[in-house]
């Protein structure tokens, strides 16, 4: 066989997920270029960039292999899915890449069991949107004097799709001005989202009761193939 068709086969059963050997196809995470290092990872997968629909899993790494502990159907950003570094404020895209999990929060009290860090969201609980903002992307609880509330989110007001939710750590660690705030795993409504990923209200009770913070637990966020395939975060 010629070598560009061997590359070609190869590169096939990368994106199916079988194994050149024959045998079973190995699980999602062990295809990936990077998991984020905990033993704890939620895969969300659209079939491609233009998609608003797909499917979240979580999984478990145990004796070394990973293994699906969960998965339900999942919703994305309006106009579909951008590579994260690209991404621009307000396209209502959900940004793809491999993120870390810096809390849960919620309009409800955390569900039976949580060990993860849960911020319970009040009156004057806002995530601050304002590109002009020192609070840029972040949590303010009252809402911050440089922060203007028409370019934030109020978050009790967002009712059922905050009732439970998971701060996804796109353009959180050293924010960018432009590129997008506010990127949530949190409760599905009527339709796609602005941006973040959501998943019914019984699965995100699950997914926060099950992230564990000794296992740091991360996000990564794809399509099945392409420049923006899941497997090459």
């Amino acid at each position: 066989m010629r070598p560009g068709v061997v590359a070609l086969a190869s590169a096939s059963l990368l994106v199916l997920g079988a194994t050149p050997g024959g045998g079973p196809p190995q699980p999602l995470p062990a295809r990936m270029a990077d998991t984020g290092g905990g033993s704890q990872l939620i895969t969300a997968v659209a079939p491609k960039t233009g998609s608003t629909s797909g499917t979240v899993t979580w999984w478990d790494r145990v004796d070394g292999q990973w293994v699906k502990n969960g998965s339900t159907p999942a919703r994305f950003g309006a106009k579909g899915l951008v590579e994260g570094a690209s991404r621009k404020q307000s396209t209502n895209t959900t940004p793809t890449g491999l993120y870390g999990l810096p809390y849960a929060f919620g309009i409800e009290a955390a569900p039976r069991g949580t060990a993860y860090e849960y911020r319970r969201v009040h009156r004057d609980s806002w995530w601050c949107q304002d590109n002009d903002s020192r609070a840029y992307n972040r949590w303010t609880e009252p809402l911050a004097r440089d922060c203007r509330a028409a370019e934030s989110e109020h978050l009790i007001s967002y009712g059922a799709l905050y009732a439970h939710a998971l701060v996804i750590g796109f353009n959180y660690e050293r924010p960018v001005k432009g590129r997008g705030a506010g990127i949530f795993l949190h409760v599905k409504g009527r339709g796609a989202t602005a941006g973040c990923v959501s998943v019914p209200r019984e699965a995100m009770r699950k997914i926060v009761r099950w992230v564990d913070p000794v296992r740091a637990p991360h996000i990564a966020i794809g399509t099945e193939s392409g420049l923006t395939a899941i497997t090459r975060y």
